[in-house]
């Protein structure tokens, strides 16, 4: 009967030592991240007259510039405008996936024209947050 209590003993010390290890483990430190963003402008101007892009920053700080095509055409909305669109927007998203950049935060917006009294025309503005551990 005593070898079975110093065995309960040293069991519950060992158990009451893994609880300590878990409990007691020191926070991690949190991540070091650097920050990329890009951001697309699609116009919904119509008659095609609209400016549309995707815009990000290289390396080197200067402006990079992506034609994309304006929702609407002269004869109304254009469906394979926003196709080609859509499709441009993945491949960024893609290759800059494949650099290590991982997507955390998209935020969208619009704004319409109302100059005038008219509500012709106006912008959809979407910005794409990467981030990857320095």
């Amino acid at each position: 009967m005593k070898n079975n209590f110093a065995y309960l003993v040293l069991g519950a010390f060992f158990a009451l030592g893994v609880v300590a290890i878990l409990a007691f483990k020191p926070a991690s430190a949190p991540g070091s991240y650097e920050y990329k963003q890009f951001s697309t402008i699609e116009s919904i101007v119509p008659g095609g007259l609209g400016r549309s892009r995707i815009i990000s920053t290289d390396k080197g700080g200067q402006m990079v510039e992506k034609d994309l095509l304006n929702f609407y055409s002269m004869v109304g909305i254009n469906f394979g405008n926003i196709s080609n669109n859509d499709a441009a927007i993945v491949n960024k998203l893609n290759e800059w996936t494949d650099e290590g950049w991982e997507l955390v935060e998209v935020t969208t917006g619009s704004s319409t024209n109302t100059s005038n009294g008219s509500t012709s025309g106006g912008i959809f503005i979407t910005r794409y947050l990467f981030r990857r551990a320095k």
